[in-house]
Parts: structure tokens; sequence; C-alpha cells
């Protein structure tokens, strides 16, 4: 209602109606109340209301939320608990395992030098007795058993990570199978063995010979835990190792790995044994048994090969232990045994770097005994002052493991300053990383491991003379060629025909690579190069190729197998040997041509057309 001033108001209106004698309304008595503020106030008081029951819902929905984040935090503040607790777990039991492994290694660098000189000395012996049978007898008894303690501390490097690997490309089901009759006459008649393969399997990178090791070491674990009845299962196939596992094990990486699983009934373990079986010398064999180096060895090996190892077990179901070695895109590595020629000596001078003095007079005795003019000094320090007192010197042989403030590698690298031409050979029963990065050998190192034999240090001996003879050769080169006359034109038409023969050089040595490649290219032959047999076998399946010139000492295969893998998938390869030794090694193709190390431009060439004129001879 408007008053009287123009406002609009709300007024509450009550009347009561008069009525006269004839029941009529005569009159209305009322009252008029403004009641406009009240209204006000009545609408002020709902939108309070209302927004008190709005800020309620806020507050319920407010704590609900509260709740459920305090059971998920409290959740995650446990599960990371855990989680810590694991990890921690986990590096205190790699802490132990690292001590454990720094001790066996440093022990078994000891062992390794007791038994040198046993083996060298039985060796030496083996001339004086030769024609008696019952002493001849003796000593093949005492070297076997020589073997066994390499063995021995081989298991113990293993466990360590401190071997020297040799990796390749391989197929572990190719490999598994190939130990088929090896592993049945290991596991005997009573255990029946069943191999499952999974199809389109991965190549792995690995060393082949711990690979077997480590299978044998679990197929005889697992006999001994069937007490020599049950049934023994070898699993190999592709896995993945997500990232939820690698969280749960943090000692190993996600990503693609190859699986071998080798599966028991046996009696199963407890979970406390569980915790400690890859410890070395822990066995629950019986005294005398076992040294309980078997799942170290494999542990070791796993690790040093950037893989994993687990194992499942429960107490009356049997073990099952898997070891993950990574994946490898390359091809397949074949390995084929290659037998050996008779040993050579020499007349050049070596210096002997050894502190162990049984040791040095052992090889001392054998170098002299192979020929050789022999120096000695029992540590880097005093083999340097050899060096520098001026004597020539062709060959350091010195100890990796040295005493006092220089190291071996550091003397060598000062050695072959001042004597550029001196060629340097390791040897160490433990490599303490000093040499050997990764489980893979520095660059240009070559390395003998203990225990070695008379044949084998021969052999290394002559190689790296060889090879460093080569390179003296190459730095030589560029000198004796500056102003090299122009070629006539009976040697340009030689040039013109060797243009179409393609030659594939394999020398792991950059500097005889490189200048070797320089000689043939000059002499118009197409040169492929490849420091070693993996690129190798891939330039071959790749390309045409007509002539092989490999070295025999490649890091990742033997030359003659090299070359009978490259003649497997190449039949009509011609074959040149380059080497240090003074013939071919046996079982080489009767094509094949000898190019005696150190050689220069027109040995290298006239082994490269000799061997090419034999197999284009022979293919006629």
């Amino acid at each position: 209602m408007r008053r009287h001033d123009g406002v609009y108001r709300i007024f509450s209106i009550r009347g009561v109606p008069i009525f006269d004698k004839d029941g009529a309304i005569a009159e209305w008595v009322g009252v008029h109340t403004d009641i406009t503020e009240q209204r006000r106030s009545e609408d002020t008081l709902k939108e309070h209301a209302s927004n008190l029951e709005r800020e309620i819902r806020h507050r319920i929905r407010a704590e609900e939320q509260l709740r459920q984040l305090n059971e998920g935090l409290e959740a995650r503040v446990e599960m990371e608990m855990a989680e810590r607790r694991q990890t921690e777990k986990a590096l205190q039991q790699a802490q132990k395992m690292e001590s454990i492994g720094q001790l066996t290694g440093g022990v078994a660098h000891d062992f390794n030098n007791l038994l040198q000189v046993i083996a060298g000395n039985l060796q030496l012996l083996s001339k004086d007795v030769a024609g008696n049978e019952r002493a001849e007898r003796r000593l093949e008894n005492a070297l076997a058993g020589v073997h066994r303690g390499a063995k021995l501390a081989s298991q113990l490097l293993a466990f360590g990570r401190r071997q020297a690997l040799e990796p390749r490309v391989i197929n572990i089901a190719r490999f598994v199978t190939g130990m088929d009759d090896l592993l049945r006459r290991s596991l005997g008649e009573a255990i029946e063995v069943e191999v499952i393969t999974s199809g389109g399997l991965w190549n792995t990178y690995a060393d082949p010979n711990q690979v077997e090791n480590a299978l044998l070491n679990l197929a005889i674990n697992a006999r001994d835990a069937m007490e020599g009845h049950g049934k023994l299962t070898i699993e190999v196939g592709n896995a993945v190792l997500d990232r939820d596992y690698a969280r749960k094990h943090s000692e190993v990486s996600a990503g693609q790995y190859v699986m071998l699983a080798v599966t028991d009934t046996g009696s199963g373990m407890s979970p406390e044994i569980l915790e400690k079986v890859f410890e070395p010398f822990f066995s629950t064999k019986p005294e005398g048994k076992g040294t309980g180096l078997g799942l170290s060895m494999v542990y070791g090996f796993a690790k040093q090969s950037s893989g994993h190892v687990n194992i499942y077990s429960e107490v009356g179901q049997g073990t099952t232990v898997k070891m993950y070695l990574p994946r490898s895109a390359a091809d397949e590595d074949r390995e084929v045994v290659m037998p050996t020629g008779p040993v050579e000596g020499g007349t050049e001078t070596i210096l002997v770097v050894e502190d162990d003095e049984e040791v040095r007079n052992t090889v001392v005795e054998t170098l002299g005994d192979l020929g050789y003019r022999v120096l000695t000094a029992r540590d880097a320090q005093a083999g340097l002052t050899v060096v520098e007192s001026g004597i020539p010197i062709d060959v350091i042989f010195t100890d990796v493991v040295m005493p006092g403030p220089l190291k071996s590698r550091e003397m060598a690298r000062r050695a072959q300053e001042r004597l550029p031409n001196l060629a340097v050979l390791f040897t160490s029963g433990y490599t303490e990383n000093s040499i050997v990065h990764g489980g893979k050998l520095d660059a240009g190192v070559e390395l003998l491991s203990k225990p070695y034999t008379r044949e084998a240090l021969a052999r290394r001996i002559r190689h790296v003379i060889a090879n460093r003879k080569q390179v003296s050769l190459s730095r030589a080169r560029p000198a004796a060629t500056a102003g090299y006359a122009k070629p006539s034109e009976a040697a340009s038409a030689v040039d013109s025909e060797n243009r179409s023969i393609r030659v594939l050089l394999v020398e792991d040595d950059e500097l005889i690579r490189m200048n070797s490649t320089e000689m043939l290219s000059e002499s118009g032959f197409a040169v492929v190069e490849a420091g070693n047999a993996a690129q190798a076998l891939k330039v071959i399946e790749a390309d045409r190729i007509d002539v092989l010139v490999t070295d025999l000492g490649l890091p990742d295969m033997k030359g003659g197998e090299l070359a009978v893998e490259a003649l497997r998938r190449k039949p009509g390869l011609a074959i040149v040997f380059a080497t240090g030794d003074s013939h071919l090694p046996e079982g080489a193709p009767e094509s094949a041509v000898l190019l005696t190390k150190p050689y220069d431009e027109q040995q290298i060439v006239s082994a490269v057309e000799q061997a090419h004129t034999a197999k284009a001879t022979g293919a006629e």
C-alpha cells in the first residue's frame, strides 16, 4: 500500500464486521499495521538461515574430504615407511654384499698368486720328468687340483664382480640346448630334465662361459636339493621388468631381459634361509658337500652383466631361481672352437714386474725357458727405474695390483712415453677396476688372468710383441712414404684390377687398422674397416666382401672363430690371418693365407692378392 508520502509499504490489515439487526454488515472495525520492517527482518533472517545451512553443508563436505585425505595420507605414509624400510634393508644387504665382495676379491688375488706359483713350477717340472709315466701322472693330478682351485677363485671373483668378462651376443636357447648332454651327465639318470623355450626369443649380451657356469651351478644345486631324484625344469623366455618391479627391487633397472629359470622339485627353503642364499660360503649342505659359492657366483655374474637374479621357494614346494640378462638387439655371435698350434718363444727382452717373489721367480724361469732375456722388478716404481735406466726392453709383463704409490697402469703409461715401441701385458687374479670397467677391459689393454699356463703366456707374449711391431711400422710409414713417386703405368693397371676387390679389415688396434687400410687403399682395394668381430659379421651380412683380413686376437671373438663363422655365412670368402705366430691356426681353411706381423705394404697387398687368387682358382 502506498503511504501518504508516496512510498509503498507493507501493512497487516485486520478487521471485524459490525452487523445491524437484519444481519447485514453495517460497518467494519479494524487496524492497519505497517509491517514493512518486520518483513525485511524476516527476509534477512531467512537469508541468514539459508547461508548457515549452506555453510554447514560446506563444512560437512570439507570434513569428509579431510577425513578421506587423512586416511589416504596415513596409507601413503605407511606405504612410504614400508618402502623406506625395504630400501634401507636392500641398501644394508647391498653394502654387506659389496664388503664381502671386496674381501673375496682380495682373497682370490692372493689365492691366484699361490696357484700361479704351483702351476708354473709343475709345468716346469713336467719337462724334467718327461718319459716317467708315474711322475707324469702325478703331475697331471696336481695340475687338475690347480684347475679346481682356479675355478674356486673364479667363483670368488664372480661373486665380487671383479672378473674380466668376455661378453658376446648369444642366444640362450641354443646355448642351453648345446649343454643338454653335459647337464644330463651332471644330474644323473634319476632326475628328469625338461627344457621349455619360448618362441621369438631375444638375444642377450653376456659372457657365454659364465652363463654355462651359472646354469651348471643352478642345476647341481637343484640336484642336491632333490637328493638325486625329481624333476628339473629349465625355462628360457623373454621378460619385461616394469617400473613397479624395479621399485620393489632397487638393484634392477626396468627394461627388456632374457630370463633363464631353473625349477626343482626339492625340499624348498624357509624365508630365513632365503635371506642368506646369495652370501658366499653359506650352504645348507652337510660339511664337505659343497663350497657354498654356487649361488654367490650366479648372483655376482648377473649383477656384473647388468642383470638381475631372484629366488622363489617354499618349504616342501621346491625352488625356482630366475636369472635375467639384458636384451641385445644385435645378431648372435656364433662360437667356434679352434685348436691351437705349437708354442713359440723368442729372444726379446721382457721386464717382469711382480711383487710376489715366488710368482716372480716362476715367471722368470718360464720365460727364460722360452728363450727370452728377463729383467725383474718388485714394484711399479722399481719397474719404471729399470725402464729409465736405458736398458733395451721389448715387453713389460706386470701384475695389475701392486704395492706402493705408483700404480701399474701409470707405470706402463710412463714407460711407453719413454719407449714408444714397448709392448705391455698385464696379469692379475683380481683387477680391482684399474683396467676393467663395467666388466670389460679398457680399450687397448692386454690382460692374462692368473693362473695361466705356460702355453697361454707364450702365445700372449708373441701376440703383444707382434702388435707393437705393427704399430711401430704404422708410425714410421708416413715418413717413409713422404715424396712417394707417382705409380707407374704397370702399377696403375694392377690398382685398377684391385678396385673390384672388396676387403674387410678386422683389427682392434686403431693405429694398425688405419695404417693397414691406407696400405690397401693405395693399392686400389676397396676397404671396409671393423674394430671387432661383431662389427665384422654385420658388414659381411650387409655388404659384398671378397677378402677377410683379420687379426687372431680380437676382443670379442678369436680371429679363427670369426673366419669360420664368416665362411658359414659367405662360403666364397677369401681369408687372410694377421698374427704374430709363424703358422696358421689349426683348423684354418686350406685356402687361408698367413700374414705375419709386423708386415709392410707389399706383404699385406701380396697376402690379399694371394688369398683372392687362391679362392678364385678353387671356385673354378
